[in-house]
């Protein structure tokens, strides 16, 4: 059934930047672990999802459709108000790398997740995580 552009509109509105279903999930395990952190800290570039001040490791957890996860085939599935979106995830995926360089040469380790890995393998990505900070 097709939306209507208030339906759209209505449900794109509901879309949240931070606190999302996949970062809680991520930082609920590494707070289990003893791991402390920042959420969405302003004071580092990027304002990463979960950033670790002392051992600079920045956690950018990010959503398939936002940033452009196999993008190559999946900009062929977007149908309505094509050029907006595809100028819209094209310039997200631009910013993530700017924002990883810019913390790479300020020092950071960066380490992006998409939504999909952690669901799916979220010891795993967490494992990742603490071995990074604890190492640092």
């Amino acid at each position: 059934m097709k939306k209507t552009p208030d339906q759209i509109h209505y449900n794109m509105s509901r879309i949240r930047n931070k606190d999302t279903k996949i970062e809680i999930m991520l930082r609920k395990e590494l707070w289990s672990r003893g791991l402390r952190y920042r959420k969405n800290d302003k004071s580092v570039t990027g304002k990463p999802d979960i950033a670790f001040i002392g051992p600079k490791v920045a956690v950018f957890c990010d959503s398939e459709f936002w940033h452009g996860y196999d993008w190559e085939h999946k900009k062929d599935e977007i149908k309505t108000n094509r050029d907006f979106w595809m100028h819209k995830i094209e310039r997200n995926m631009e910013r993530d790398i700017e924002v990883n360089t810019i913390l790479k040469e300020q020092g950071w380790r960066v380490l992006r997740f998409w939504g999909k890995e952690i669901q799916k393998n979220l010891e795993e990505c967490a494992d990742i995580i603490e071995k990074e900070v604890r190492s640092r």
